[in-house]
């Protein structure tokens, strides 16, 4: 099939490549003529794992293009809106600017007939107010919202854990269906689940899912709060409870909580949008969600402090990681760099380490020092390991012992080996642990 995909950030990039990638053709489009420039040479603008592979394949097989040119879009069978919907500024509401932008410039290219799905996080009641001025050109507006996570989009792209098309009532709709359905042959017959529902509920899927997952990480770090005043472990709590399987263990990790470019801003959207549906109350629970999320980084920070005697001023600190999470150089709202913002603003000589985010992080907070792990930790009187890259997990604590000058580690996502660090001379804080 012809695909357009409007919006070339970390999701269409990834779903435009992934789309190539069963054999449909793709143009991608986006404002950005920079960006575009560089994923036309099959260069991402972003870390990704096995995304450069997936580029390259579809360009060379000429399945793959990109332009800033609307008309490309033309003759699609399928409209693809991936454009971001970022938090408001001075507000915890989504930005829809960018895509109703990206609506005024597509509306002239479609015929009747055409499928438009938007992929994007938008709050519920958004593709009812579009679905009409698609309606006016002839075209039909379904919506589809993503499941991806950072570090494994391009497999939750090609088979997803679930689908949900949401659309309207009608012959228009069920034509719609069947095209989505073509669109993703390969995963459906593969046996992955199909949810096709009216448009409201296919969009408070995505608010719905996040917002639980949210409300999972920010639960297992209330205990973690509680563990800490009670000198209980909070990992072997999350074991313990996560045998349930009412309950489960994943999203069950203690630590400095969650970040990146989705679900913070995607639970205080939902708020918003709820409170002005006069529903605030319904979600108000989310509020506290992400102020446990917050003051889990207050935990971290403190912990540092504590752990240097009562102040950081002058001390050397090795943050391992940048990233807000660990295959991804995403530093949007990471919780590691936002941790090493308020330790250097408290006057210690911080040293940033990341394998992918480091020139993100740079561009971002020039006033810190980066470089690699060795270099990070040479001299350190702290090591904090606040990305749960595996690399940090498999970390060699003798090996750390010949760099750093104290031996104190600070393990903000539980994820190395205490036992093995203190069997090497380390004193071992972790997150709501003894």
């Amino acid at each position: 099939m012809r695909i357009s995909v409007i919006g070339c950030g970390y999701l269409g990039t990834v779903h435009a490549a992934a789309m190539a990638s069963l054999g449909h053709e793709v143009v991608g489009i986006d404002v950005d003529g920079g960006r575009v420039a560089r994923l036309a040479q099959g260069t991402p603008p972003f870390f990704e794992p096995e995304l450069p592979e997936l580029l390259a394949d579809g360009i060379a097989s000429g399945r793959l293009t990109f332009t800033t040119d609307y008309s490309a879009a033309r003759g699609s069978d399928v409209h693809f809106l991936a454009v971001g919907t970022p938090q408001q500024a001075g507000g915890h509401a989504a930005d829809l600017s960018y895509l109703h932008s990206a609506v005024d410039s597509l509306l002239p290219q479609l015929r009747p007939g055409d499928v438009v799905a938007g992929k994007s996080t938008v709050p519920v009641g958004t593709a009812g107010a579009l679905a009409d001025r698609f309606a006016a050109v002839g075209a039909e507006l379904v919506w589809n919202p993503e499941f991806v996570r950072e570090g494994r989009a391009v497999r939750d792209t090609i088979a997803p854990d679930r689908m949900v098309i949401g659309v309207a009532a009608g012959e228009a709709g069920e034509r719609a269906v069947e095209v989505l359905r073509e669109v993703f042959q390969p995963a459906l017959a593969a046996g992955t689940p199909l949810v096709v529902t009216d448009l409201a509920t296919s969009e408070l899927v995505k608010s719905a899912a996040n917002a639980f997952l949210a409300t999972k990480i920010s639960f297992i770090n209330a205990m973690a709060e509680i563990a800490e005043e009670v000198g209980a472990d909070v990992t072997q709590l999350a074991d313990a409870i996560g045998y349930d399987e009412r309950i489960g263990r994943r999203f069950l990790g203690a630590g400095i909580g969650f970040g990146g470019g989705c679900l913070p801003k995607d639970i205080r959207a939902f708020a918003a949008r709820a409170e002005e549906l006069g529903r605030g109350e319904s979600v108000s629970f989310l509020r506290e969600v992400d102020a446990v999320n917050l003051r889990r980084r207050d935990r971290a920070v403190q912990l540092a402090v504590d752990s240097l005697g009562g102040s950081v001023f002058g001390k050397r600190v090795a943050v391992l990681g940048a990233a807000f999470k660990a295959n991804s150089d995403d530093v949007r709202d990471s919780p590691a760099l936002d941790v090493a913002v308020r330790l250097h603003g408290m006057g210690a000589v911080v040293v940033v380490s990341d394998p992918q985010a480091i020139e993100n992080a740079r561009r971002l907070h020039p006033q810190l020092a980066y470089g690699s792990s060795d270099e990070a930790m040479r001299g350190a009187d702290a090591v904090m390991v606040l990305t749960e890259w595996g690399e940090y997990r498999r970390l060699d604590p003798v090996h750390a012992s010949t760099l750093a000058a104290g031996r104190i580690v600070i393990d903000g996502r539980n994820c190395i080996d205490a036992d093995a660090w203190r069997a090497a001379g380390w004193t071992y804080r972790g997150m709501g642990r003894r």
